[in-house]
């Protein structure tokens, strides 16, 4: 029998980490983040990440593996993670992964071995010429039409994922959607996957108040202090919560616009998550209260 692997996913501010905390008290377990933006080290208060205290000894792997300048990518969260669980495995403990970044997950539970297609500077470029010549709007209906699946799910305003699926596409003739379900092997784990359902109204409440105590905790002086060490053309500074906070920095939005347009825009990533899981039929859905008892009673 292939080892018994737990799955938490769901919308930011869903509740993820602290269901899974609670989890891992109760069933001697340790956590796999599955988060791409908490790997980055010196980014705290914008990615959310879980503080020491709220951690109560859990010990959490795949948060601060990476330096803001790095580039860091799924495959390289893929062979990070499953070392993790297999270490966890090894010390007679339950894994725990919980995130809410879809690719990343679906990656994992599916056992995609990802087939690197090679960067073609030429069609980059190209894309990029066009970006900048025609905007994003018309850029990202193009990829709309060849790539339904892949636009679904992926932020418009992130034009480097966008660029990144038809310079694929021009490459090789095949979407990213398509390459990535003909990578789909064999499982070395048994991934049962849960997922947080919330009511829309409370979890953009929840996202409300998030984004004020982002606010409220220094999350202004934090992207103040990165950028005095790293480009916002790096990858990390282009996240969620990042690129609002430079935005205002430069004098193009003011605080009060700032704040505003990282709550739609986190209400919209919330939207996009639930569009990525929903199309998974494996996973067991709950309410945040109810959650809990169901794995408890569904994996043990």
């Amino acid at each position: 029998m292939k080892p018994k692997v737990i799955v938490i996913v769901g919308p930011t501010a869903s509740g993820k980490s602290g269901v899974a905390i609670e989890l891992a008290k109760k069933i001697n377990g340790e956590i796999v983040s599955a988060d791409s933006m908490q790997v980055y080290r010196e980014m705290n208060i914008g990615t959310a990440k879980v503080t020491e205290e709220e951690a109560a000894g859990i010990k959490h792997y795949l948060i601060d593996v990476a330096s803001p300048a790095e580039t860091f990518n799924v495959a390289m969260y893929k062979s990070m993670a499953e070392e993790a669980i297999r270490e966890i495995i090894a010390k007679g403990k339950t894994p725990i992964v919980v995130g809410g970044t879809g690719l990343y997950v679906s990656t994992l539970v599916n056992g995609i071995e990802l087939s690197e297609v090679k960067n073609d500077d030429r069609i980059r470029k190209k894309l990029e010429e066009r970006l900048t010549n025609e905007g994003i709007d018309v850029v990202f209906q193009e990829l709309q039409k060849v790539d339904p699946e892949a636009a679904q799910v992926i932020d418009k305003n992130n034009t480097r994922r966008v660029i990144r699926a038809l310079e694929i596409y021009e490459a090789t003739g095949k979407t990213k959607t398509q390459l990535d379900r003909e990578s789909i092997k064999e499982v070395a784990f048994d991934y049962q996957i849960f997922g947080i359902l919330t009511d829309r109204e409370e979890l953009y409440d929840r996202i409300n108040k998030r984004v004020d105590c982002m606010i409220e905790q220094g999350l202004i002086e934090e992207v103040k202090s990165l950028r005095e060490k790293y480009t916002f053309s790096q990858t990390a500074l282009q996240g969620l919560g990042y690129k609002e906070v430079i935005e205002f920095l430069d004098g193009t939005i003011t605080k009060e616009e700032m704040i505003e347009k990282l709550k739609m825009e986190t209400r919209r990533y919330a939207k996009r998550q639930m569009t990525w899981f929903r199309r998974d039929d494996r996973i067991h859905w709950a309410t945040r209260e109810n959650i809990l008892a169901d794995i408890m009673s569904m994996t043990l």
